[in-house]
């Protein structure tokens, strides 16, 4: 029978041991043989993110997703990231709190093809007159994604896979987003 969780640790686990093979493979070229000089792994880290806010009435919503990425060469990018949320309306309050993998991969310079695979501890509080509710749980997301790059700065839209209405912390499988790294 088929196990959500099961696949979802699959998943994970094959994005990890695709960044560890891609660090292996890093540190064994740490000689450049053309220039006979070493390559500092740390030059060719960026760190940024993203932030999010949303105010309505009655309503607030907040996020902020540090990572850190490798960039291989112009073309290809890995990462981790953390991920924390939270949001209010009315008499209901959630927050999610997670970790992400994420590969970038640039085929011309302007455009940015992305694929992350977030983990999230989602908990949801409901205060219902006389009666309080809470679930706690985890949830997989895998966003696959399309942005317009400039430089530092990315804006685009992506799309999770793995998306489940009830579960879910996220409103919506398709969402914009704008990243910043340096």
């Amino acid at each position: 029978m088929f196990s959500y969780r099961n696949h979802t640790l699959n998943i994970f686990l094959s994005f990890l041991v695709v960044s560890l093979l891609s660090t292996a493979k890093l540190n064994a070229q740490d000689i450049n043989p053309v220039k006979g000089q070493t390559n500092n792994f740390w030059e060719s880290v960026r760190f940024g993110g993203s932030l999010g806010l949303n105010f309505g009435k009655n309503r607030f919503t907040g996020i902020i997703a540090p990572s850190a990425i490798y960039d291989f060469n112009e073309i290809v990018s890995t990462g981790i990231g953390l991920n924390a949320a939270y949001a209010k309306q009315d008499n209901f309050k959630t927050t999610s709190l997670g970790g992400s993998v994420i590969t970038l991969i640039n085929p011309v310079r302007f455009l940015q093809l992305s694929l992350e695979f977030q983990e999230l501890n989602i908990n949801r509080k409901y205060e219902l007159i006389g009666l309080d509710l809470e679930e706690n749980y985890w949830v997989p997301a895998l966003f696959t994604g399309i942005g317009y790059n400039t430089g530092n700065v990315t804006a685009g839209i992506r799309y999770d896979l793995l998306y489940d209405e009830e579960k879910s912390f996220y409103s919506s499988a398709l969402m914009p987003f704008v990243s910043i790294y340096f």
